[in-house]
């Protein structure tokens, strides 16, 4: 019998900051731990969750152990918005299953969606149900250190004009700074990605973004590929739920004025384009294309490819395009290609026209 709480971690961060590639690494690196993860993406298709499913196939053999049980491969998803809407609904049961298993558990893994404010679930840690067996290690929240740097979500809103004017690819949302802020304000660690992308000028800048929302004691990571050590990640024991009210956020102020406000998600455009096998560099020069003529904030799927046996998996945030094959298409799979796009006032007939330019007609 387990006396001690289970600690759960919750991964917070915007759209493509890589919260994904982070939990990967965790998994790969856990030595044996039996881990319990769930995601919450926005969007139709859950990318996320089957790029952690995998993970198992390419760890290391004393790698995390992920719970299986009702949730395939121990993967909880939670894909119908995001968790700050559906906490009492989702949620709770998915913590309800976990707790009744918890002599099998030693951590859970939660990613947010990139649009979730992580306040209502740490929250959530205090019901009775959840309290007398869980913990929150820590929120760790993950900021993407090149868009950080570039000022995309800067507190200086002629700033914010001033790059819209030069760069109609950027997002200049308003509501996506008060995001960005309730995230930093809620955690127990930052952890700045893409390190290998930043200058020295560049980490002062992220430094100075950070500073200014999180603590002194809150420390902050820099990583490149997702690539952490598990001590740095895991067993913190910041019992965040115990002092999350304290957190003031942008979201608790609209509330106390009375005001109606949108979440962010509702500011945007998600879909899923869904085509056969495709020629895999067409595909690419055409997303790049669209990219750069579209408001697309992150652009990530699987393809297919004739005569190839491994899946290719597709991840584009901003005008960075990564590309690269994660496993081999499963006998009971149907293979086709599936893209996710978010962005804002996109046209989806004219993309999923442009990208169908890269299908390849069966012989």
């Amino acid at each position: 019998m387990q006396l001690n709480k289970i600690p759960a971690t919750v991964v917070t961060g915007f759209l493509g900051s890589g919260k994904t590639t982070l939990l990967s690494n965790v998994l790969k690196q856990a030595k044996g731990k039996r881990i319990a993860v769930i995601v919450n993406e926005f969007g139709e298709l859950d990318i996320d969750a089957d790029l952690l499913r995998s993970c198992p196939l390419e760890c290391e053999d004393d790698a995390a152990q992920m719970v299986a049980g009702d949730a395939e491969n121990g993967i909880y998803e939670l894909a119908n918005g995001c968790i700050c809407c559906t906490v009492e609904e989702e949620f709770l049961p998915v913590m309800q299953q976990l707790v009744a298993r918890r002599d099998d558990i030693d951590h859970i893994l939660i990613e947010t969606s990139g649009l979730a404010l992580p306040k209502p679930l740490v929250q959530a840690f205090n019901w009775p149900d959840i309290k007398q067996y869980c913990t929150v290690d820590a929120v760790i929240t993950v900021v993407d250190g090149p868009a950080i740097a570039a000022g995309r979500f800067a507190n200086d809103e002629e700033r914010v004009q001033a790059q819209r004017l030069a760069d109609d690819s950027l997002d200049h949302d308003p509501s996506l700074q008060e995001l960005l802020d309730d995230q930093l304000s809620a955690a127990d660690l930052v952890v700045v990605s893409k390190n290998d992308l930043l200058s020295d000028d560049d980490q002062t800048k992220v430094a100075a973004v950070v500073n200014r929302i999180v603590p002194s004691e809150v420390k902050t990571a820099y990583v490149s590929h997702g690539e952490a050590e598990l001590d740095v990640l895991l067993g913190i024991e910041s019992a965040a739920e115990e002092r999350i009210d304290a957190v003031h956020t942008h979201h608790d102020h609209h509330h106390d004025h009375g005001e109606h406000h949108d979440h962010a998600h509702d500011h945007f455009d998600s879909f899923v384009l869904r085509f056969g096998d495709v020629d895999s560099e067409k595909l690419q020069q055409q997303l790049k294309t669209l990219i750069a003529e579209n408001n697309i904030y992150r652009a990530k799927g699987f393809a297919s490819l004739p005569g190839k046996p491994m899946r290719q998996v597709f991840q584009a945030v901003g005008k960075r395009l990564d590309v690269h094959f994660d496993r081999l298409w499963q006998a009971e799979e149907t293979r086709q290609t599936q893209l996710v796009v978010i962005g804002k006032d996109l046209n989806e007939a004219e993309l999923k026209a442009a990208l169908a330019q890269a299908e390849v007609q069966p012989a």
